[in-house]
């Protein structure tokens, strides 16, 4: 029989071990043979250790054994065999750097295999380089910072009109589409048929252009749609009228819109006489969502 090792932990072994167990990221593997070390520094047989752990009488023995011998670093793995590494450090540091860093004299942004003929490696270790560290240079974000000194409060009051909607009031998002050509075929359509797919001329006919307003009710999902010929300022106006007409008369309106030149004269700003459409720019609100004007984008 195999002498049992005897372990004796100092006690910066033992907060070492304890850190290890409590900690949530250390590997379960790890944290169970810390468990086993200071059950055995406890005075436990191995016996007793494995029946309280769940594993092998082995199991115990090989992780005492290793920690009697090396100490905490007993308990790490060992290398396992196989081919060595041939990408290093230094390696794996160049590619970050170049795809950071550096730009391509022919292209825009690096590809895997453009940059593994630069660098002299393969395009796989490349690509696997990439994926750990998330790195991806065809993808580009945009952004844009608005200069407008109301901006905060305008971003408060869409965002209050959307998670705290007033009392007795309907919000509204309005948005157009202009000059959508109106295009037909130059021939009818031939319908589908047995065997027969629908068929349409390769051509079509000019009718000219129209223009669509909508303003969609972001608590039930109902559309207010109008088409115009024409996309002025009158044209918005009489829509802001057609949405005023669509709302029962108990109830305000609060209208959330962009910044169209036809929504910035003086008398589309002002809505049509007698109408509850509010100004298509923002006053700062007293609450978020408490304001009585839309909530514009920035002018």
């Amino acid at each position: 029989m195999a002498k049992r090792a005897e372990i004796v932990l100092d006690p910066e072994e033992r907060e070492v071990l304890e850190r290890w167990v409590r900690r949530p990221k250390t590997a379960q593997a790890l944290a169970f043979r810390c468990r086993i070390v200071l059950a055995a520094a406890e005075g436990a047989t191995s016996t007793e250790i494995a029946s309280e752990l769940g594993c092998n009488l082995s199991t115990v023995g090989r992780w005492r054994g290793r920690f009697a011998k090396r100490g905490l670093d007993g308990l790490h793995d060992e290398p396992r065999p196989g081919k060595p590494r041939s990408i290093s450090d230094a390696d794996v540091e160049r590619v970050i750097v170049k795809t950071l860093e550096e730009q391509p004299a022919n292209a825009t942004h690096w590809s895997t295999r453009s940059l593994a003929a630069a660098t002299g490696m393969s395009q796989t270790a490349v690509s696997r380089i990439w994926r750990a560290f998330g790195l991806k240079p065809h993808r580009t974000e945009a952004f844009k910072l608005s200069p407008d000194p109301q901006f905060i409060d305008k971003v408060r009051d869409i965002v209050g009109l959307y998670l705290n909607p007033p009392e007795a009031a309907v919000v509204l998002c309005v948005d157009e589409k202009s000059q959508i050509q109106a295009l037909d075929r130059s021939a009818p359509v031939l319908p589908l048929m047995p065997g027969v797919p629908a068929r349409q001329s390769h051509d079509y006919v000019r009718n000219g252009t129209t223009n669509l307003y909508a303003a969609l009710d972001v608590a039930s999902g109902q559309v207010i749609a109008e088409m115009t010929p024409r996309h002025r300022a009158e044209e918005f106006r009489r829509f802001l009228t057609a949405i005023d007409a669509s709302v029962p008369a108990h109830l305000d309106v609060h209208v959330v819109l962009d910044n169209s030149s036809t929504h910035k004269t003086p008398r589309s700003s002002a809505g049509s006489s007698g109408t509850r459409a509010s100004p298509s720019t923002s006053r700062p609100p007293t609450a978020p969502g408490s304001t009585s004007s839309s909530a514009g984008s920035p002018s």
